[in-house]
């Protein structure tokens, strides 16, 4: 244990650089979604993530977009905790049989105006996991569908883009 802390002391730190992005193109369109959703909903969007049974990729990324790399919720996009307190509903994986019933149950417990966003590929038609004898198929097969993010798994630009499509949708009144 003495031996690694005085190497630790004698090395320097192992880190990566931060990655290269465009943040102001990030922050641009993290601006939009929230003064798109401002004027739909005269406040910020809340968003339940649903995890129907995927294999995480899509969370992760989903997940990122409140790091402090992205860190959206200085532009009022929060996630909660409760689908009795969201907008938006963005569903994960494919829906297993198991948790067919659990999304059901969320949808009708989310106010309206709600919306449904599939996350992914799998959230699509199952995915890879398609034609598995534990998986329905994808999240249309439970509950409607308003915007598909496709992408194994997309990245948080793209989910950023997906809401702001969705927004951009609602708002002219078909939503």
């Amino acid at each position: 244990m003495r031996k690694l802390l005085f190497e630790s002391l004698i090395r320097p730190p192992l880190t990566e650089p931060a990655p290269v992005s465009a943040d102001a193109a990030v922050e641009e369109l993290a601006v939009a979604v929230d003064s798109k959703a401002r004027r739909r909903l005269g406040r910020s969007l809340a968003i339940r993530a649903v995890d129907a049974g995927s294999c995480n990729g899509c969370e992760l990324e989903m997940h990122a977009l409140s790091n402090a790399f992205y860190d959206i919720e200085r532009f009022g996009i929060r996630f909660v905790a409760s689908p009795r307190h969201a907008d938006v509903l963005m569903v994960t994986g494919p829906v297993t049989k198991n948790m067919a019933e659990a999304l059901e149950r969320t949808y009708n417990a989310t106010p309206e105006p709600k919306w449904v966003v599939a996350l992914g590929d799998c959230a699509r038609d199952g995915g890879c996991f398609a034609g598995s004898y534990a998986v329905v198929g994808g999240v249309s097969k439970i509950v409607p569908v308003d915007l598909h993010i496709p992408g194994c798994p997309p990245s948080p630009t793209d989910i950023l883009k997906g809401l702001l499509a969705l927004l951009d949708y609602v708002s002219e009144g078909t939503g």
